[in-house]
């Protein structure tokens, strides 16, 4: 139940993250939260990550399909003991859910978090797959290194 709910949680946080940014702000609107670290910008990226293959939007929703695909695939290979992993595969799943919707139905992502060392504008969703796919990666490095050295 852990990734579900996960999955389920990011996605609505994702959910009410957007509509308060598109309620509120204008396209290319700015607010500053920390001067010279962190803005507030509404940005609709037509693209993937850093706006590339823009206008590609049916690759993007095939790949988001196939993500949550292979998390409802990893559910039912992935031991009920294995919390983090489980837990990873939820924010993935969310992230990928929250990013679907809005190309399905707006055509493009909203992004809004605009962090001033980075000239990137991403959101939540672009949040919860990174550090998802990062966690996944340190606890299957674990757990192969437990495995080695139980070998």
């Amino acid at each position: 139940m852990l990734v579900w709910f996960t999955m389920l949680g990011v996605l609505v946080i994702d959910r009410l993250l957007k509509i308060f940014i598109q309620g509120h702000f204008y396209p290319s609107e700015s607010l500053i939260v920390i001067p010279k670290v962190l803005h507030i910008t509404y940005v609709l990226n037509p693209g993937a990550a850093f706006g590339l293959m823009a206008g590609k939007t049916w690759i993007f929703i095939l790949t988001a399909i196939l993500v949550i695909i292979g998390v409802i695939f990893a559910y039912f290979k992935i031991p009920k003991t294995e919390k983090m992993l489980r837990l990873t595969l939820g924010m993935i799943g969310g992230g990928a859910l929250g990013n679907l919707y809005d190309r399905v139905v707006i055509g493009k992502v909203v992004d809004y978090l605009d962090f001033q060392v980075w000239p990137f504008v991403f959101n939540f969703a672009d949040s919860m797959i990174v550090i998802g796919v990062g966690i996944l990666l340190l606890v299957m490095y674990r757990l192969d290194h437990q495995s080695r050295r139980a070998e």
